[in-house]
């Protein structure tokens, strides 16, 4: 891995050619190609965006498309997009600064800082409000949260009574409701999926997060995210709202079927369709929201995110300033599940923007522990995650190498695009740091 801190005295990347990279220009130009022709061109994606950067500089960037069908926008460099569940690897980053600082420790049980959490309980049978539970065979610890080990679940899951307590109390919505406080209140009152560290499942654990850095710092969520990660790393587009003033670059979102994110356990054909979702005129974005939600309420542009990720990929600095330590990024980047298991011997959830064979769970990213499981080139110990709008990300420390893409069509797993995204970035790398 090449050492980017002294060069990166300014916070805006260089573009070089990709062969002084180690990479094709004409490989990395099938991105492009691949994505206008079966999902621009196939009426499947509106619009999308694409970073690559390798060794210190951007490789490949792609703009194509329409951020707003309707009105014949185009997709720009400067789009802002909702990134949904990107937001969870950057509230985890924060957490970890408060772990880092003394200030709250992974081991500790969660009942510490929420009281009224301190009975919480499993889910055996019945509705709501008449569950019959079972106490948990240990209490939740703060690292079930970061690691999705915690026994809570997303409403649209379901897979059962406990999901649908969830949808009736609009916990975890794509339309966000309520405040941290009120989904903290509600889910003292909602049964556990499992006892804290017995299974994997895709949840609100993030959100909870969210709360605990607003509890534990003493500042707003939002105003500790600012100071401490996105002002720091110039990520000046990035926010719970689209302000007025850049509401015209805000993208719109689409569902891949009329049921959108209500299907995403089960999304269909994947017929070439797009629904208009969200507006980005009237839409919920453009205001403050009373939810500041840390597992998937943020906005953001392709630039801004690769100015978090190549903080990432450099250890934890950039532009001269030390976010998080090497050695905790190196900690949340190492598979956490018990036994060291996979995502296929642990995961309970139905849904996750992750793959599952070869696939580990870190604090706050999945890990890949072996590609050859994956079925898909890449590297152990690249991590990576994705929105519900069907944004991703991936990071590889061994390639010294960060793939971004931005589209906005719910749900997520709707199209293979990930997958192929992969291949192509991959088949692209002509000088291999493995």
């Amino acid at each position: 891995m090449l050492d980017h801190t002294k060069s990166a005295s300014s916070l805006t990347p260089s573009t070089a050619a990709p062969e002084s990279l180690g990479m094709s220009g004409a490989r990395l130009g099938r991105i492009e190609d691949h994505l206008k022709r079966l999902y621009i061109d196939g009426g499947r994606f509106p619009g999308t965006r694409t970073l690559v950067y390798r060794r210190g500089a951007i490789a490949h960037s792609g703009v194509q498309g329409y951020a707003d069908l309707e009105r014949k926008v185009p997709v720009k460099d400067d789009t802002i997009f909702r990134i949904y569940s990107m937001t969870k690897p950057i509230t985890s980053v924060a957490f970890m600064m408060l772990v880092e600082e003394g200030r709250v420790a992974l081991d500790e049980p969660v009942h510490k800082y929420i009281p009224q959490w301190k009975d919480l309980r499993v889910f055996v049978a019945g509705v709501a409000p008449g569950f019959l539970t079972r106490p948990v065979s240990r209490p939740m610890q703060i690292v079930d949260l970061l690691r999705h080990t915690s026994g809570l679940t997303y409403g649209f899951q379901q897979r059962g009574n406990v999901d649908a307590a969830y949808r009736e109390k609009k916990i975890g919505e794509v339309e966000k409701a309520g405040t941290m406080q009120s989904m903290i209140d509600d889910l003292a009152q909602i049964p556990l999926e499992f006892s804290p560290g017995e299974a994997w499942n895709y949840s609100v654990s993030t959100d909870v997060l969210g709360y605990l850095i607003e509890k534990i710092s003493g500042k707003p969520f939002q105003q500790f995210l600012k100071e401490r990660i996105f002002d720091p790393l110039g990520m000046v587009d990035t926010d719970f709202f689209v302000p007025k003033d850049k509401a015209h670059r805000f993208a719109a979102c689409y569902n891949a079927s009329p049921g959108g994110f209500a299907s995403i356990t089960s999304p269909g054909t994947g017929g070439a369709a797009l629904y208009l979702q969200d507006d980005p005129t009237t839409s919920s974005f453009l205001e403050p929201p009373s939810f500041i939600s840390g597992g998937g309420g943020l906005c953001s542009t392709a630039a801004d995110y690769l100015a978090f990720c190549r903080m990432l990929l450099n250890r934890g600095e950039l532009g001269g300033t030390r976010f998080i330590g090497p050695k905790t990024l190196a900690l949340m980047t190492t598979n956490h599940l018990p036994g060291n298991k996979d995502l296929t011997q642990l995961s309970r959830s139905l849904f996750s923007e992750a793959t599952y064979a070869g696939v580990g769970f870190g604090l706050g990213f999945s890990v890949t522990m072996d590609p050859a499981q994956t079925l898909l080139p890449g590297s152990p110990g690249e991590y990576a995650w994705g929105g519900a709008a069907t944004t991703s990300f991936w990071v590889d420390p061994a390639e010294d190498l960060v793939a971004i893409f931005m589209t906005q069509v719910l749900p997520s797993n709707a199209y293979p695009v990930r997958r192929e995204l992969r291949s192509l970035v991959y088949s692209a790398i002509t000088d291999s740091n493995l």
